[in-house]
């Protein structure tokens, strides 16, 4: 039996949950967020709450009902409240700057490197060693982050790279004489 699944998801104030044929749709202060429903779960909708229970016994059913119940869980947290994932660049010389739909990151290649932000994400420089993504997805706001880091991801020896905020580096001993 799922303990995930069987909880309720609350709606905060100034959240409203439809469904309309097979798609559920969230919306709030923040943004409307739509996910495509499983035929193996029922969804009900209260005035305050979301519940979700399994259509039948088999275990695909059950596994899909805890899967359902955590991702409208996200969806109504991203658009009540946002996602936001923190990072920070280390390194001599290695910066970051908004420039429109851009994102220019000096990470000690030849070249600048240019990430194209997509729609729905807000990225922000507080300075030019910080970077902030904040959207109402939480699937696409890590997958924004986790880009971002592939770019030049913090090496062992000096920590040079780019790295979340709350990531611990795990440091190796150079070479010794």
């Amino acid at each position: 039996m799922s303990r995930v699944g069987k909880y309720p998801v609350d709606l905060p104030q100034g959240v409203q949950v439809a469904i309309a044929g097979n798609i559920l749709s969230a919306k709030g202060r923040l943004g409307e967020l739509k996910m495509p429903l499983s035929d193996l779960v029922d969804i009900k909708v209260d005035a305050n709450q979301v519940v979700v229970a399994p259509k039948g016994p088999e275990t695909r059913s059950r596994m899909m009902w805890g899967t359902t119940r955590a991702l409208i869980a996200c969806m109504v947290r991203g658009v009540s409240q946002g996602y936001s994932r923190s990072m920070e660049i280390t390194g001599t010389g290695y910066r970051a700057a908004v420039a429109g739909k851009n994102l220019e990151l000096n990470l000690g290649f030849s070249h600048p490197v240019v990430f194209p932000i997509p729609d729905g994400i807000k990225v922000t420089c507080e300075r030019p060693t910080a970077i902030k993504v904040e959207g109402v997805d939480k699937r696409l706001v890590g997958q924004v982050a986790a880009e971002i880091r592939g770019f030049r991801p913090p090496e062992p020896y000096k920590g040079k790279g780019v790295r979340y905020a709350d990531e611990q580096i795990r440091r190796k001993e150079g070479k010794k004489k």
